[in-house]
């Protein structure tokens, strides 16, 4: 089952939805978004403290389910939506795309929310995608990343310490090294199809990307 979450970034910078995805849920503005470009709406879900009266009048017309959250509350609105869907849709893979290209400290809430407890036993089926880049998360282990299509660089973001970092038949390899702190390996590249990477603690956010 595949879940696609929508934020309410910029639809510009939405990657090209090619699949087709069970279960759409928009968040806040995301909601309109998707009914924008012609999709339905099976969940919208937020303050929806982003829309005009009349935007919001149309998602509560047409999406199929909608959850009101207060504008002051302890979550973010995608914190809401990405516990709802792991809730109900707990083996699923979940897309997310509008969470890159505005505000940093949203796009930062979104990169290290699958290290909040409640979200980090299903970080390997959450994925964060744009444009230019695909975001997805390891926990310790060994794996073998196949490149996207058109994308050209690799980058492993650690988001917390790492033991026993090993990266192989990439451009930059490492063998069993220790990274203390949170630290982004930036601008790594394939040099095959397929790369390698293990570690024994921690976790990482895989990010694929290319240029514009």
């Amino acid at each position: 089952m595949k879940v696609l979450l929508v934020a309410g970034g910029s639809i510009a910078s939405w990657p090209a939805l090619t699949s087709e995805y069970d279960v759409y849920i928009g968040i806040d503005r995301g909601s309109l978004y998707l009914l924008e470009a012609g999709y339905r709406v099976d969940l919208a879900i937020g303050d929806f403290d982003s829309l005009s009266p009349v935007e919001k009048e149309s998602v509560f017309e047409h999406a199929i389910k909608t959850i009101t959250a207060p504008a002051e509350k302890d979550e973010t609105d995608t914190q809401l939506a990405l516990s709802y869907a792991l809730t109900h849709y707990q083996a699923a893979t979940i897309e997310m795309i509008g969470m890159t290209g505005g505000r940093l400290d949203h796009f930062l809430a979104n990169l290290w929310m699958v290290l909040e407890p409640r979200f980090k036993p299903y970080s390997a089926q959450i994925m964060l995608r744009d444009r230019q880049n695909t975001v997805s998360y390891l926990l310790p282990g060994e794996y073998q990343i196949e490149q996207i299509p058109e994308m050209k660089y690799l980058g492993y973001c650690c988001l917390t310490p790492v033991e026993n970092l090993t990266l192989r038949y990439s451009k930059y390899t490492l063998n069993q090294v220790t990274i203390p702190h949170p630290m982004s390996l930036a601008s790594n590249e394939f040099i095959e199809k397929t790369a390698y990477i293990s570690f024994d603690e921690g976790i990482i956010a895989v990010i694929q990307s290319k240029d514009e």
